[in-house]
């Protein structure tokens, strides 16, 4: 096993060390992932696992915090991130999450696939197709798996708890 003397970032305490990872994700990642070109998803691809499945699963968290899971797939829906998120909350242990990202996303794909100019924002694209009260619901086991202190994040805690147990996945090998 690799000593914490390997990876200095590891000295430090939990919000220290999400500091050190978010400064190493600004400084490893290009792309819009707003945008639908890919280009966000192939920036991540090439970084090591657990540094992925950090970048991929931000933006679920900012919707989680700002939104909900269903409207998570109105702003970030593009195939290549939506994999990589799926993919980085299975890495990150995020089982009940998992569940509820892969329903939102069976959910709300198809129906925003046929969205138009025309149309509202994913809750009212909900309402219109009679599935809000099935949005509503998995909305509801999102929250309540991410539910922890308040301004605490269960995907950034599982980074933290996953950065001190497999840090050559996320910082590369020891040197």
């Amino acid at each position: 096993m690799d000593s914490n003397s390997d990876w200095p970032a590891l000295e430090k305490d939990d919000e220290g060390l999400k500091k050190d990872l978010e400064q190493l994700l600004a400084a490893s990642v290009s792309g819009d992932p707003y945008g639908a070109d890919g280009s966000f998803a192939r920036s991540i691809a090439q970084l090591p696992p657990g540094l992925k499945a950090m970048a991929a699963t931000h933006w679920l968290d900012i919707s989680l915090t700002l939104d909900s899971i269903t409207w998570h797939f109105g702003n970030f829906g593009e195939p290549g991130l939506v994999a990589e998120t799926e993919a980085g909350l299975r890495e990150l242990g995020l089982d009940e999450l998992v569940q509820c990202f892969v329903e939102a996303r069976d959910l709300m794909v198809p129906i925003l696939a046929k969205r138009t100019a025309a149309d509202g924002d994913p809750y009212e694209i909900l309402e219109h197709a009679r599935l809000r009260e099935q949005g509503e619901k998995i909305d509801r086991r999102a929250r309540a798996a991410d539910n922890l202190k308040p301004h605490e994040s269960v995907i950034y805690a599982a980074w933290i708890r996953y950065t001190r147990q497999y840090p050559e996945r996320v910082f590369g090998p020891a040197k």
